[in-house]
């Protein structure tokens, strides 16, 4: 299916509706300077010390540190001075937040594929409460005032998903847009990737929905965002993830005029009709990677995913890559 004009999707309460005329784009938005060096190929970082067993990492720069958070008992903490070397520096929960009921009883503070991001004068981490299989889950919210602190106040449930739900509230990635407006892009099989607007202090703001993505299999979830040169990028982790060496996982893309999609690929196919250009996929030995997100900084940007090490009974590692754009406008990774 190929898209011949804009659609601007609104909701009414949690139901999605889709309606004509979307706004042009915003040609205000002050464009990337940084040109992609034709020259030279993108390369995957060298990385040593505590990178596995790393899964759904989540990146950020704080005070010159690195920092990555991941799947895990308590949200796993790593971090770095130079992106290569990595140590584990302790988790963010020492015990399951209060209100959680949706996470599996063997495995109470096991809470899944956190993100973080600033804005509202403060950091802000979201996290997935939820088991394997099922959409009866949270995404929950914890604030610092620095996360190089290591501590972290939980403010509960941003939003929550049921069985009768058609959407499954985990795998959130918070992103800031160009106006400072905050949003919160998340989902897995399904109905696929929804985006739901924030207020500053990092709750829902209302009750609008706005669909992003799905596939006829249902095998999309782990959006994340990318602002540039006026366009909106949603990445995306299609296939399956989990399953050591058998994992299928790949990173794909689109992009949009408006953060609230329609995102298409290079080709023009709909991401909400199984679209999506290839980013990363995996090779022998680096199977499933997936999961990403997306560092960028004055030296360059950076796709930090996971991938499960076939040399390693499939373990799931932190792995780094390199991204560049194209001319046209497109992401370039290294990887696997």
């Amino acid at each position: 299916m190929r898209i011949l004009g804009l659609l601007l999707l609104v909701a009414c309460g949690d139901d999605v509706l889709v309606i004509d005329d979307a706004p042009p784009r915003d040609t205000s938005v002050v464009p990337d300077v940084r040109e992609p060096d034709a020259s030279t190929e993108p390369t995957t970082l060298m990385l040593a010390g505590a990178i596995a067993p790393t899964h759904d990492p989540a990146i950020i720069q704080v005070d010159g540190i690195y920092m990555v958070f991941g799947t895990g008992a308590g949200i796993s903490v790593r971090t770095s001075l130079d992106l290569h070397n990595w140590s584990l520096s302790g988790q963010v929960f020492a015990t399951k937040p209060s209100w959680i009921t949706t996470t599996d009883p063997a495995h109470p503070n096991d809470l899944w594929a956190p993100d973080i991001a600033q804005f509202g004068g403060t950091y802000h981490l979201y996290y997935a409460a939820s088991r394997f299989g099922s959409n009866v889950s949270c995404i929950g919210h914890a604030t610092s005032a620095s996360p190089t602190s290591g501590t972290w106040v939980d403010h509960g449930a941003v939003i929550c998903s049921t069985a009768s739900d058609t959407f499954n509230a985990i795998d959130a990635a918070a992103f800031v847009d160009p106006t400072g407006t905050p949003w919160l892009a998340f989902g897995s099989f399904w109905s696929g990737l929804k985006l739901v607007p924030l207020a500053l202090d990092g709750t829902r703001d209302g009750t609008a929905m706005y669909a992003l993505s799905t596939r006829d299999d249902a095998a999309v979830e782990a959006p994340f965002l990318v602002a540039r040169d006026g366009w909106f990028y949603l990445f995306e982790s299609v296939g399956l993830c989990c399953r050591g060496s058998d994992s299928t996982y790949e990173v794909r893309v689109g992009r949009a005029s408006d953060v609230r999609g329609p995102y298409v690929d290079k080709d023009g196919v709909a991401l909400l009709a199984g679209g999506g250009t290839l980013v990363v996929t995996g090779d022998a030995r680096w199977k499933g990677p997936g999961h990403n997100a997306v560092l960028r900084g004055a030296t360059g940007d950076f796709n930090v995913y996971h991938a499960y090490d076939a040399t390693s009974a499939g373990t799931p590692t932190l792995r780094i890559s390199e991204m560049q754009w194209t001319v046209d406008g497109w992401p370039r990774s290294a990887g696997p």
